[in-house]
């Protein structure tokens, strides 16, 4: 009985692998990787540093926005991590996934109302920036 189970836990682990292959086989790049920093990255984070900057959101329309770029700002990152986007499976993913997280902790933040919060998610906003950066657009950011 153990080893059916086990062979039924496999063959659904197995199955629900090929499903996510041809989820991420019908995802498809639009447009190129300068788009996708000047059309949802960096307007998302320079918005956010900002609304930072000032102090965190002042009334229901800064905090909704500020919503709506925390949300763009972490599923930037997981756009990043697309098959077709992603340029390895190292420090890529890695930098990421750091950008999904500071979308999700500034989505967490907004979401609480917590100016505390979302002023803490600064330096790791700019730290996936930077590390992203330093790796993939040495131009930018010279490597140390």
């Amino acid at each position: 009985m153990r080893i059916k189970v086990l062979l039924f836990v496999g063959l659904m682990l197995t199955a629900a692998g090929a499903v996510m292959t041809q989820a991420q086989d019908a995802a498809q790049p639009v447009g190129t990787m300068g788009d996708l920093m000047t059309s949802m990255v960096y307007p998302a984070a320079n918005d956010l540093l900002l609304s930072i900057a000032r102090g965190g959101p002042k009334d229901d329309k800064e905090w909704m926005a500020a919503q709506r770029n925390a949300v763009l700002l972490g599923e930037s990152g997981n756009v990043l991590m697309m098959r077709g986007r992603a340029r390895d499976q190292g420090e890529w993913i890695k930098d990421a996934r750091m950008l999904v997280d500071a979308g999700a902790a500034a989505y967490r933040a907004v979401r609480a109302r917590d100016t505390n919060a979302l002023a803490a998610v600064e330096t790791s906003i700019n730290e996936s920036c930077v590390s992203c950066h330093k790796q993939y657009r040495p131009n930018v950011h010279p490597r140390s």
